[in-house]
């Protein structure tokens, strides 16, 4: 199905046809369609399946004339409201519409003056768009659509008395779009009352992280997992490599130890500016940076392509997060590595996540490395029997079909 079978109207397909893109994503089969209706959607789609597309573009044709922010888009994370400012940016090229993006962490000025210059679209995260509000430096009475991206992230982060605020702010009669990688029953609880008869889209997971991305574990010793990262990047073909770390002050320290190996890397975690994170991320897109150290809180947001391996240098406590993590490789049917460092107190983490998945993941040793005392898990152990990766109200996850080739995602 091309783009134009959707109901999309000429500018808008020679803005996705600009950007080099056909064929649309299963979420954007579904969901542009019932958005250009008018439809409040809850929409629930894995990371890298075209989920920005699927409200920005019914957003854009439907949009009203006059002054005033007339579309809102809420997000959890500075990085996410970038990327989906970027993304509402080059498809405006078609339609002359105006666009910014609001966050924390850089000064208020700059965003005040483009805000009196108008914008059609706003993205922001909730607490920088409260405090403009509180300051008198935007209206919401205008706003005929809502969009809550990442919600679960939303309620997982603290952020849902704010977004209730925010709410509260807009005018009683909008379309609200909700959109996320999971849906959990408690945020449709939380959410329900924004909702007006709300229809609900679950697109199954083409390919499960088990099909789509080489997983394996390396039991180390905790002291030697600095020492076993060093060795990694410097004997395998690792060309861009996203590392995981549990804590700031960790990523910190990874970043030291990979430069003091000749290594280049850059952590990119909340103590940093946003301008800092930018230029690291810009960095690390444009290959002058080989290794991004991250920390989960801002690495929901990264949007980079051909990432080759990720690596947890710290086993996730939560299964889940396992899941977003290694979904930052592999993504638009490319290839992509999954290696987890494990610890003898990261065994129960391993468990939750072969669990999860439903396989057992495979252990690997390095070749030619010194490996101290470590515990290392038996190869016949047999994981849980699986649970869903999302809750889909019950419906069974696909699987990708063999020889068939998935499409270029756009606005993922």
């Amino acid at each position: 199905m091309p783009f134009a079978e959707l109901g999309l109207q000429e500018r808008l397909l020679k803005g996705v046809e600009a950007m080099g893109y056909t064929e649309p994503t299963p979420i954007q089969k579904e969901a542009i369609p019932r958005a250009l209706k008018g439809k409040d959607i809850v929409g629930c789609a894995q990371t890298g399946t075209g989920k920005t597309a699927a409200f920005i573009l019914p957003i854009l044709q439907r949009m009203r004339k006059g002054k005033g922010i007339k579309a809102l888009i809420v997000t959890p994370t500075r990085e996410l409201a970038l990327q989906i400012q970027e993304f509402t940016h080059e498809i405006s090229r078609s339609t002359g519409h105006r666009s910014m993006a609001v966050f924390g962490g850089v000064g208020y000025q700059p965003q005040i003056d483009k805000l009196r210059r108008g914008v059609d679209v706003l993205v922001a995260t909730p607490g920088r768009l409260l405090d403009l509000q509180r300051r008198g430096n935007l209206k919401l009475d205008r706003v005929d659509v809502l969009v809550l991206d990442e919600a679960d992230r939303m309620l997982d982060m603290g952020f849902w008395p704010d977004v209730r605020r925010i709410i509260n702010l807009l005018p009683e009669k909008r379309q609200n779009l909700l959109f996320s990688a999971t849906m959990s029953p408690k945020v449709l609880t939380v959410i329900k009352s924004t909702l007006s008869s709300p229809e609900r889209i679950d697109i199954e997971s083409s390919a499960t992280p088990v099909e789509a991305i080489e997983q394996s574990v390396y039991p180390v010793n905790a002291r030697q997992k600095s020492e076993l990262l060093v060795e990694l990047l410097k004997q395998r073909d690792l060309h861009r490599v996203l590392v995981f770390t549990r804590t700031k002050h960790r990523a910190d320290r990874v970043c030291r130890q990979l430069k003091r190996s000749g290594i280049k890397g850059a952590p990119i975690h909340s103590n940093l500016s946003q301008s800092q994170r930018q230029r690291t991320l810009d960095a690390f897109k444009s290959g002058k940076c080989r290794v991004l150290v991250a920390t989960d809180i801002v690495a929901r947001g990264i949007d980079v392509d051909n990432i080759s391996h990720v690596i947890n240098f710290d086993m996730p406590q939560d299964a889940e997060v396992y899941v977003h993590r290694i979904g930052r490789t592999a993504r638009a049917g490319a290839d992509g590595t999954a290696i987890s460092f494990m610890a003898a107190d990261e065994s129960g983490e391993l468990r939750a996540i072969e669990g999860l998945i439903g396989s057992t993941i495979e252990c690997r040793d390095l070749d030619g490395f010194n490996y101290t005392d470590r515990y290392v898990p038996s190869a016949d152990r047999v994981p849980r029997k699986a649970r869903k990766l999302a809750y889909n109200g019950g419906a069974r996850r696909g699987r990708r079909r063999r020889g068939k080739r998935r499409p270029a995602v756009v606005g993922s």
